[in-house]
């Protein structure tokens, strides 16, 4: 059985992770653009502490999963993502950044933010939909 096939379990806990995260960042307040851009200028140190506990913990799932498990809960095998930084990646996260520093909305946020019926927010993901769609049409294999 191909391990990329969707199953209704695999659908399910997609769903509920999805759910889970959404939630998560609404009650972080991530949501929120004014939240974000005070934690930019470093006058909202609660959110600092929020995404610094979120990316130790990733990482230590990154790391500490494939010792731990032999292979994935729903099957298939743990890949490594190889990293390499290259002019494409510089610039790219330079736009990132200062997209996020401007409007204080990033994608993950953006999409929970509009389970709060802030439709304010879609003029930041058509920026972010433009952006994706840029660069999949000028992006060099």
């Amino acid at each position: 059985m191909n391990p990329n096939t969707l199953t209704l379990p695999k659908a399910l806990l997609t769903l509920l992770a999805g759910a889970l995260f959404g939630f998560g960042l609404s009650l972080a307040t991530m949501i929120q653009p004014e939240v974000v851009l005070g934690f930019l200028r470093f006058q909202d140190w609660g959110l600092m502490l929020v995404m610094g506990g979120a990316a130790g913990l990733a990482m230590l799932a990154y790391k500490g999963f494939p010792r731990c498990f032999a292979r994935p809960v729903l099957g298939g095998q743990f890949l490594t993502q190889p990293a390499s930084w290259n002019r494409q990646t510089v610039i790219g996260s330079a736009i990132f950044g200062v997209g996020w520093g401007l409007s204080g909305v990033c994608p993950g946020p953006a999409i929970a933010a509009l389970g709060t019926g802030n439709t304010d927010i879609l003029w930041a993901l058509g920026g972010i939909v433009l952006g994706g769609l840029v660069q999949g049409l000028t992006a060099r294999d």
